[in-house]
Order: C-alpha cells, then structure tokens, then sequence
C-alpha cells in the first residue's frame, strides 16, 4: 500500500464560531485558534480542519459564503489567517480549508448580478427555471426543510437552492462557473493552505431534467437519485484534479452523503485522480425512520458494526478511510454511541475513541471531543440557533407530523446546535470561551468538563486521546495494518485484529452498560503487551469478563 501524509495523520476539527473568542464580542475567532495551537500540538493532531472562515452572512453559520477571497470581519483579518498558517506550521500542524462551491450565499456578487435580468452575464451562474403551472418546476424539497425553489419576482423564475433559499445552488455546467471555483482554489493554495474538506461536493452535478422527486413520508420529494452522485461529478473532480489539486502536496476530503462502496472506489481510488478520501454517513444515518434524523430512538449497535466492518473489509486496498463519529452536523457522540451518564461518560468515551483510532483510515476528532463534551439538551426553542432543528420544528408541528414535545426531545437528541455549544476551556464564566455573552449558550455541564481540569489529570479523556494519537505515529500498524472482524454477530461487543508484516494487533471494546464475556484469541494470550487500557485492566487470560464501556488493545510481535 502507498504510504502517504495524510495516511499517518490525525485531524482535528475546529468550528470557529465556538472554539475560542479573542474578543469578548461572544463569537470564537482565528486569533483565538491561534491562542489555542499549543493545546492542539500539546494533543498530537497534525491537521486542522476548520469549518468556514470565508465572508458571509451567516444564514447557515458560513456554509454560505458572499465572498470566496476575504476572511469573515467578526472572525479577524486576511493577516490573521496568514498568521494563523505560519503558527500552525511552525508547529508542524497542517491547515485544511472547509470549501463550500456546490452554493453560494444570495449575498455573493454572482447572483446579486445573476438575479437582475434574463441576460445578465452572470444569469447563467445559478440553476433559474420557468414556472409549472404557476408553481414549483418541480416537487423537491431542500435539506432545512420547505421546497428547493425560490421564486424571484425581478425575472419571475425560480432558483435552485437545495440548502437554505440564501444558498443558491451554482450551475456547474456552466464552464465559467467551474473556471472561477478553480481559480479561487489556486488563490488559496499559493497562500499555504494544505488542502480541502469539500462540503457536499457530491451535490455540484444535477440530472438536467430535474424530474419529480418520489415521496419519503414527507411534505416534499427526495432530490438526492438526480443530484446526489450526479451524471458528471467524476468528470468535475477529475478536472478540479488537474486544474488545481495535482499542482500541490494537498490532502482532500469530500463530503458524499449517501454514497456507496462502490461510489467511494470512484471518487478515493488511488488511481482516479479525484481525492484522497470522502466522508461516509451511513454509520450515523438512521435506518427505518420516516422523518430522516428527527427521532428519539437509540441507535442500533449491530447496524452500527455491520456498517463500520464494511467499510473497513470493502475498502481495503481499493480507496482510504475516514474515521469519524462526530462532526458540527451531528449530536455529541459521547451522548450518542456512548453513555453520557456521569458513571460512564468517561468510560464510554475511551472506549469510542480506542474503536474508531485503531482501525484503517484517518481519524478525525471533533473539537471537545477529546474531552467527552456531550449534547447541551436544550429544553427551549429559544436556545437553538441551528437554521435546520428551527425550521423541522415549525414545518414538523405546524403540519402536525410531532407535536411541539416529541420535536423538542428529537432536537435534544438529534439537533445540530449539540455540536456547536462552546468549548469548555475552563470551570470560570462562561468555560474560558468569551469574556462576553457567547452567541449561543455554553453546555450547562463545563464545571465537571473543561480542558484545564483534564490537563491537570493523567487519567482523563485528553491524555487518553493523547495516547492514542501517540500509538498511531509509533505504530504502523495502526495506519496500515489489515483489519479483521471478530465477534461480527455479539450483541454488546466490537472487536478485530490488524496485522502488517511482523505485527498483530487485537483491539475490544464493550458497547453496552452491561458485562460481557469473550475468549481472547489464543496468539494474545501469551507475550501480548498492552498498548492501552481505559478501566486498567492487567489481567487478559484466556477467558475475560468485559465491565461495562471497557476497551483495551494488545499488541505482539509475530
């Protein structure tokens, strides 16, 4: 297998506006990042991807940008960033950029232009379509809920926008559009920037008929068989590829809700020339529910490993992992895989951490995680920001598909905003994060979870992440060994071993509150060394009962 950066990396995802604030304004910034480099290196990460610091209105907290050239004002300065790339290298952590190109904001110039006459030059930058029968050119419905159209009175047409209707989706038949995306790219790699987390990337070709979409149980039809994976995003990535991405040592993750294994093969394969790795959700996605992510049932653990066996088993040699559990878009995954009771919460998070680091692929940890930060469970609709949770909550009680009681329980599971409450830096006002009032309410718990308690014991979730990130860059197993299943059908328990040349490791981790039992295989019986323990277990026999949440890896030479 091809050895490569970006192989042997950890990443660390940073969400701007909650990470650290400089100011006292309550919003997290870059001089704040900066702040907070020595934390980050003091980690092992080596990458930081961070959530978009580009200008924009902030409708969907940046994923909406009005100008792809200039650093938001309330985040700092095109200095500040320059600074931000020179200290982070220095410290030899490398900066990945969040590019957002399947939409802009309304705010842009491009569609400011775009939307002022059926010939303006920059008309044909967004995806405008003739009414039907005085309504909607189709059925779709957008991700935030309500239909994918706008219409616009200036020209009497509607826009596409399969986000927010202030983020215009941009026409990426259009040769120009393409051209100004890869200009823009090239600006920002001459800048030192080390490569891409690309948002939604697999959305930026539509099937130029835009047909109906079928109807999931909802109030609007599923756009996603005619613009997910669409008829000519191999061609696009390949072209992004040559244009831009070729020219620079980069490392480039895209984001592919609903792809396949075999999808994956196509947009990762070490030889298609696209990108290196892409984000899979089928392992946080939830089976059977009719209203998408709005539910209150727990997840289904043999799903679970079923989906994250594949994964390992079905890439293998062919494309690069991702490893995550958590993100800005999804729920605390301490409160969602784990157990956030004060009992197992640090526990349970030990235990998702040595799963997901010790398998192929590169893992990411989302900001807070490493200290077993959990969902905020906001009881009132005033507390959330998330443009999303709001817009369910009316659409979903206002159509009376839940009432106002059963959506305030799926926001508290399930709502974005769990992800987004500030870091919990210390146990003083307002956790260390602002001198001011924070732009959406601090998690109530940062007393008992804040970084500086964690620092200051050797036993906590930081130094266990510490140690594992440790593991990762001694061990090249852990990178490149080749994984297989054990226990693929036990209800409680996930295990598997990964071996390279002379080395085996067997890693176990117990799913559930209650006990388990298992039989170590008989090669780790006898001259394994314990790589790490999160309950300290010294005892592995043949025959080991499992406490609730434990995890361990052994390790032989072979």
């Amino acid at each position: 297998m091809k050895k490569n950066w970006w192989k042997e990396s950890v990443v660390y995802q940073i969400y701007p506006r909650s990470f650290k604030d400089s100011n006292g304004d309550g919003i997290g910034d870059i001089p704040g990042i900066i702040e907070k480099l020595d934390y980050l290196k003091e980690l092992g990460v080596n990458v930081l991807w961070i959530s978009p610091m580009l200008e924009s209105p902030q409708d969907d907290n940046g994923y909406d940008i009005s100008d792809y050239r200039r650093v938001y004002k309330e985040y700092g300065t095109m200095e500040d960033y320059e600074k931000l790339l020179e200290e982070a290298h220095k410290r030899g952590i490398k900066i990945l950029m969040d590019l957002v190109v399947n939409h802009t904001s309304d705010e842009h110039n491009w569609f400011i232009e775009s939307r002022k006459s059926k010939d303006n030059p920059y008309r044909d930058y967004y995806i405008w379509r003739e009414p039907v029968n005085g309504k909607e050119p189709n059925n779709w419905g957008s991700v935030f809920g309500g239909p994918a159209w706008e219409y616009d009175p200036q020209t009497e047409m509607y826009y596409l926008h399969l986000f927010s209707r202030k983020q215009p989706d941009l026409n990426w038949e259009n040769e120009k559009v393409r051209q100004e995306v890869y200009d823009m790219m090239n600006f920002w790699c001459e800048k030192g920037i080390d490569g891409f987390r690309m948002d939604v990337i697999s959305m930026i070709s539509k099937d130029q008929s835009y047909p109906d979409g079928k109807m999931n149980g909802g109030l609007y039809g599923d756009f996603g068989p005619y613009c997910v994976h669409g008829p000519r995003i191999h061609e696009f990535l390949q072209e992004m590829n040559r244009e831009v991405l070729s020219r620079y040592d980069v490392m480039t993750v895209g984001e592919t809700s609903g792809v396949t294994i075999e999808d994956a093969q196509k947009y990762a394969g070490e030889d298609r020339n696209e990108l290196n790795m892409v984000f899979q959700f089928e392992h946080v996605e939830d089976q059977g529910s009719d209203h998408g992510k709005w539910t209150t049932e727990k997840y289904d653990f043999q799903e679970f490993k079923k989906v994250m066996i594949k994964w390992q088993e079905e890439l293998a040699g062919k494309a690069w992992n991702s490893l995550f559990l958590g993100n800005h878009d999804q729920p605390r995954s301490v409160s969602r895989f784990g157990n956030d009771n004060p009992a197992y919460r640090e526990t349970s998070a030990k235990m998702l951490a040595t799963c997901l680091h010790m398998m192929q692929g590169t893992p990411y940890v989302y900001q807070g995680e490493e200290l077993g930060m959990t969902n905020a469970y906001f009881t009132e609709l005033k507390d959330y920001r998330d443009i999303e949770s709001i817009q369910y909550f009316h659409e979903y009680t206002e159509a009376g598909i839940y009432t106002p009681e059963y959506m305030m329980k799926c926001l508290m599971l399930r709502g974005r905003d769990n992800a987004r409450t500030p870091m919990q830096w210390e146990d003083s006002y307002q956790a260390g994060f602002t001198e001011g009032t924070p732009w959406i309410r601090v998690n109530s718990n940062y007393k008992e979870i804040n970084a500086k308690q964690q620092l200051s014991d050797p036993d906590s979730i930081f130094h266990y992440y510490q140690k594992l990130i440790r593991l990762r860059k001694e061990k090249p197993v852990i990178v490149y060994g080749v994984f297989e299943a054990l226990y693929r059908d036990h209800d409680q328990i996930f295990a598997y071993t990964r071996t390279l040349e002379g080395e085996k490791l067997l890693t176990v981790c117990n799913f559930s509150e209650h006990v388990a039992e298992m039989e170590i295989p008989e090669e780790f019986q006898k001259n394994a060394e314990c790589l790490i323990t999160n309950l300290g277990r010294k005892d592995f026999g043949k025959k080991v009962i499992l406490k609730p949440y434990e995890a361990f890896v052994l390790y032989r030479n072979l």
